[in-house]
């Protein structure tokens, strides 16, 4: 069994928000965490701060989503969070 990364547990967290369907690699896949054997899209951790790349649901507040965002992953990480609204989606 791998050891879990934070990225892991910011995607978790970031998951568990209301209104955000899913995480967002990017155009080109630019967002992400690589791992030993694995890829967390959507987050990348780095000395400028953290991304996240998200998907909200259609008919959300996105700017109160992506504020819930920011706000969840700024307790897990030292430094700037700075979220992206990459897609909106009918689920």
């Amino acid at each position: 069994m791998t050891e879990r990364d934070r990225s892991e547990d910011i995607a978790d967290a970031v998951l568990a928000i209301d209104g955000v369907v899913g995480l967002h690699g990017g155009m080109f896949g630019e967002a992400a965490t690589y791992l030993p054997g694995r890829r967390i899209a959507g987050i990348r951790i780095g000395e400028d701060g953290t991304e996240v790349h998200v998907t909200l649901e259609f008919g959300v507040a996105v700017r109160e989503t992506a504020d819930a965002v920011r706000r969840t992953v700024a307790t897990m990480v030292d430094g700037p969070v700075h979220v992206t609204v990459e897609d909106i989606v009918r689920v």
